[in-house]
């Protein structure tokens, strides 16, 4: 990630005080509320083209849901070069590093689906499609009581007949769990979220993706079949 000046605050009140990671969109630091007393995760997107307008739509989408397996977010803000949102720290490890680390077994995998499942559709309820349900876009919290999950990155979100962020004949999303009918180009429905997640369950439990080649046609062409 970027650097980040460390004696600067963020919005005026956020510390950066490590990289947690970074993406094609931007970076996430770890962060210290100066107001609060207490550690949020703290997204930063620059703002231009559509990396900008993303991060303004998951900070709509974010401050619309408010179930424990939604991520929550705290603030959202913007200077001249960057869009910023605030949201909880919940330590753990995405669904993606845990079952390329072999630490997901049989019982870990359901439970995860089905707590991946209420989240969903506490954002169905609300009108809202994420459009983009894959391994990385799942935190698994470190819970000494069991499985924990939270749902990330509704930047892809679909909700109250809004404007996609994409140009007609765009999929939005991740390739490897696209649904067939958004393929065909028809809009994201709730229908399109549960998808996504069967993909994640196979994958995680027979050890292999359904669908995924090399190659991004044939790919495209085995969903489609199906």
């Amino acid at each position: 990630p970027a650097a980040i000046p460390q004696d600067e605050l963020v919005l005026g009140r956020y510390r950066p005080v490590q990289p947690l990671g970074s993406g094609g969109s931007g970076s996430v630091w770890l962060a210290r509320d100066e107001f609060e007393g207490d550690d949020v995760t703290l997204k930063i997107v620059a703002r231009e083209g559509k990396a900008a307008a993303r991060a303004e739509r998951e900070a709509e989408a974010a401050s619309r849901l408010d179930h424990e397996r939604c991520l929550k977010a705290r603030d959202f803000g913007t200077d001249a070069e960057h869009s910023y949102i605030a949201y909880e720290y919940v330590p753990g490890e995405t669904f993606r590093h845990a079952l390329r680390a072999g630490r997901l077994n049989d019982g870990t995998t359901v439970e995860a689906g089905a707590q991946i499942l209420d989240g969903l559709a506490h954002a169905h309820e609300l009108g809202i499609v994420h459009r983009d349900i894959k391994p990385s876009n799942v935190l698994l919290a470190d819970d000494d009581e069991g499985v924990s999950v939270r749902l990330l990155d509704f930047g892809l979100a679909l909700f109250d007949e809004a404007d996609t962020l994409t140009a007609a004949g765009d999929v939005p999303g991740t390739l490897a769990y696209i649904s067939p009918e958004r393929l065909k180009g028809q809009t994201a429905g709730p229908e399109a979220d549960v998808w996504a997640v069967g993909v994640l369950l196979w994958e995680a439990l027979a050890g292999f993706h359904p669908y995924w080649t090399s190659s991004m046609l044939e790919t495209a062409k085995r969903i489609q079949e199906t």
